[in-house]
């Protein structure tokens, strides 16, 4: 596969300005676009803001999927050739509020995900998915999806990984939270993490901030099939792109050594226990 070049548009957006909030998501794309960019992951909720005061706000804010939000990023990626990722605030067709990631392409909407772990307060606004995360084939190669608190479950990262996913792109929200003096965000580690253990890139796309008193990481960041950043983190109060070439081909190779796979290595039958219940835990030997 040839190198492609994948954008992640860190964003300051603010609640109950859906339209200051799509600008600022169409000017980013567009600058992405003229460096190059084929895949440009947004935030999560990128239409919204996060910070709402209530489910009753939220809901008000919530757009169908054939709404100006994504009617715009459709329009985006026809005019670029772009495949486009973005966090969405969506009323479904059930009338329900979802934290959902939307991934467009020059056909049109590819795949909707609705977040399946809900972060704090979120699990009084939102109603949560039950499917498993998208893997779209695109002209660039295989492209998952989730957002935010999912990368936190290393089963659920797996379920992309092993359906074939070449690049996981992830809209999120990372609230700033302490941590020692001079270590990264636990934030950016885990995405690495989660990037060597299956050999997948992955590209996540964080806030910039302040909004309503919340700081955010500013954790965007490109990792390679290595866990190694190619670009990013920004610093939490800087807009801009986070940008890099992948050579997204070398997520097919799941060797790490002449003798090892990550992929073939698997050994599921023991791990049944951590998803069924009821199973008895191996017996360690003596």
């Amino acid at each position: 596969m040839p190198l492609t070049t994948v954008a992640c548009c860190q964003l300051a957006l603010t609640v109950g300005d859906p339209e200051g909030n799509r600008a600022a998501a169409r000017q980013a794309v567009e600058r992405a676009a003229a460096a190059g960019a084929r895949v440009v992951v947004l935030p999560e909720l990128a239409n919204s803001g996060y910070m709402f005061r209530d489910a009753e706000e939220a809901g008000e804010l919530a757009e169908p999927l054939d709404g100006p939000t994504v009617e715009g990023w459709g329009a985006a990626a026809r005019r670029h050739g772009l495949i486009l990722v973005g966090g969405l605030c969506e009323r479904d067709e059930d009338g329900l509020v979802r934290n959902s990631a939307v991934l467009v392409d020059e056909s049109g909407v590819r795949a909707v995900y609705r977040k399946a772990h809900l972060w704090d307060t979120e699990k009084a606004v939102f109603v949560p998915g039950d499917e498993l995360p998208p893997v779209i084939e695109t002209p660039v190669g295989r492209v998952g999806v989730l957002v935010c608190y999912d990368l936190r479950f290393p089963e659920w990262v797996r379920t992309v990984a092993l359906r074939g996913a070449d690049l996981l792109c992830a809209p999120t929200n990372w609230p700033l939270s302490p941590r020692p003096a001079g270590e990264r965000p636990v934030e950016v580690v885990r995405v690495q993490a989660n990037a060597s253990v299956n050999r997948m890139f992955v590209a996540v796309c964080d806030r910039a901030g302040p909004e309503r008193g919340v700081a955010w990481v500013g954790g965007s960041v490109v990792t390679d099939a290595d866990g190694f950043l190619l670009a990013g983190p920004r610093p939490a109060y800087d807009e801009g792109l986070v940008i890099a070439e992948c050579r997204l081909g070398d997520a097919r190779n799941k060797r790490i050594s002449e003798n090892n796979d990550v992929h073939a290595d698997r050994r599921p039958e023991l791990y049944r226990s951590i998803v069924e219940p009821g199973q008895a835990l191996p017996r360690s030997p003596r």
